[in-house]
């Protein structure tokens, strides 16, 4: 079997969607040395891939994302399979929100997230084109992936599609996600000009990931002479301009460390010096970096909507993400009370143990070989 993913997300680097594809490949590779995995990516002119992606074979086309997005609507609408741009494909794994119109290829679609019809996070114009061919996708595709129950929940709510059809393959952590050594902590703090406490976020800066509402609950802390600094590591995302008003309205430019966005690399080290780690995202269809946190044993909030009580947990504590003063006070109480902050590290710290990256790539498998024995079974003939 010719196993195809679309890994363009991950050999242009992006992240979220990015980081997840480079690790179930790579989890599929190590799982099945033997089976046959091709790489399917856009642009192939900027590509960077990763080991193992630099050693499977490729299929590309020479399409920017806009221009390809627009093929692939005009294809569907059109009803022109196009099959041809993936010969010697036995199946073929969507996971960057597009799906090629097939008419031969059996396929899998994962769905990671409802945030273009949820929330107002997306461009109008990818809030369009999802809006109008993700009802396509999901019809077309063989099975359907969400990455959480409240996903799949949310899919359910919002599409008539068989729940059949819908499976849930959670993520994984990486097991390099662990405490850092004093030695790479100090060097790493040196590095980035890191206060000795700190609370730390990770997450491009944009409205969904709520980190105003972060600024307001820093505020709250500052007013109170709580001595902490706060740390963001993220690139600038969609309407990032908001954000950088909040910070000049609180008065927190010079209090606030801005790192942009931060090598894999240097991850571990940032979760194991941080005080605390604080997510208060208005939605995640999963949500890697509490999980992140918790496995190099740093204490989690987050916040109690959508996938991330289901992620953390009672290994975290979840809050409103909308109440400020909610969210000023769960950190306050986790700096001050050690028999929290312990009981948080070590329960952080077992519940990361369950997501593991080996047992995503064998539920990954397990939908596709679902996939093709239905593809293969005869058809019935009425009697």
């Amino acid at each position: 079997m010719n196993i195809c993913l679309d890994l363009s997300a991950a050999v242009h680097h992006r992240a979220g969607i990015g980081r997840y594809t480079q690790e179930l490949v790579s989890a599929l590779v190590a799982l099945d040395p033997e089976r046959t995995y091709t790489a399917f990516y856009n642009r192939p002119d900027d590509a960077l891939p990763d080991p193992p992606v630099d050693r499977l074979a490729t299929i590309c086309v020479p399409w920017g994302d806009k221009p390809w997005r627009l093929r692939t609507m005009l294809a569907h609408f059109a009803r022109r399979p196009q099959d041809r741009l993936l010969p010697g494909v036995d199946l073929f794994h969507a996971t960057d929100h597009l799906l090629p119109h097939l008419a031969r290829i059996p396929s899998v679609f994962t769905l990671y997230d409802l945030t273009y019809l949820l929330t107002d996070t997306h461009s109008t114009l990818n809030r369009l084109f999802l809006t109008l061919m993700a009802p396509r996708f999901l019809r077309n595709a063989g099975a359907v992936v969400t990455i959480s129950e409240s996903a799949r929940r949310d899919l359910l709510r919002h599409y008539a599609i068989d729940p059949a059809k819908v499976r849930v393959v959670y993520g994984g952590v990486n097991p390099r996600f662990r405490t850092a050594s004093p030695a790479v902590s100090a060097e790493t703090r040196a590095r980035y000009g890191l206060p000795e406490h700190f609370l730390l976020t990770v997450g491009t800066i944009e409205p969904r990931k709520n980190l105003s509402r972060l600024l307001e609950a820093y505020r709250i802390l500052v007013d109170r002479r709580r001595q902490i600094g706060l740390v963001i590591a993220g690139r600038l995302g969609w309407r990032s301009g908001e954000f950088f008003t909040r910070l000049g309205q609180l008065g927190l430019e010079g209090r606030v460390n801005l790192l942009n966005s931060v090598p894999d690399a240097d991850l571990p080290a940032l979760y194991s010096m941080a005080d605390l780690f604080v997510f208060p995202s208005l939605y995640e269809g999963f949500g890697l970096p509490p999980l992140e946190a918790m496995a190099c044993g740093t204490p989690v909030i987050t916040s109690n909507t959508s996938s991330l009580p289901e992620v953390v947990g009672e290994a975290g504590i979840t809050v409103d993400p909308l109440d400020a003063d909610a969210l000023a006070s769960a950190i306050e109480e986790v700096l001050t009370n050690p028999d929290l902050r312990q009981r948080l590290k070590a329960d952080g710290v077992t519940r990361a143990s369950r997501f593991t990256w080996q047992a995503t790539a064998q539920a990954t498998r397990q939908v596709y070989e679902d996939v093709l024995r239905i593809r293969r079974a005869p058809a019935q003939t009425p009697t």
